[in-house]
């Protein structure tokens, strides 16, 4: 069993940043492919951004250029740095872990492990 818990999330303004944490818990956390997944109101999830468990990186191209994925395995964290955000970037953002996944990207229904979400409003 794998915990998944997201931090990082709040209000700011068009333009700004924010960035987000993902901290896993309950396996090797070198093992585990991360993503990240938003969902707005009334829309449905969309895949964001992942890093698997050999580093590799994907991106949704509407973020492509603005949000950078990282990980830190000493410290079972996956990252989410946003940068030049808009207002479509408003959406409740959950991070999700798999062990051993690959995919470009990973599809949201391999993912085993999901964390609550955390909201992310961008107001303009």
């Amino acid at each position: 069993q794998v915990t998944v818990v997201e931090s990082g999330g709040g209000l700011v303004q068009a333009g700004g940043s924010l960035r987000l944490s993902c901290a896993a818990s309950g396996r090797t956390f070198s093992t585990l492919t991360m993503g990240w997944f938003r969902q707005a109101p009334g829309k449905e999830r969309e895949f964001v951004a992942d890093i698997k468990w050999i580093g590799s990186t994907y991106y949704a191209d509407s973020v492509k250029g603005r949000f950078t994925i990282s990980r830190d395995n000493t410290k079972n964290t996956v990252y989410l740095q946003m940068i030049s955000l808009k207002p479509e970037d408003t959406a409740v953002y959950y991070c999700a872990a798999g062990p051993g996944l690959l995919g470009t990207p990973v599809a949201a229904s391999r993912y085993s492990y999901w964390g609550q979400g955390t909201q992310v409003t961008v107001s303009s």
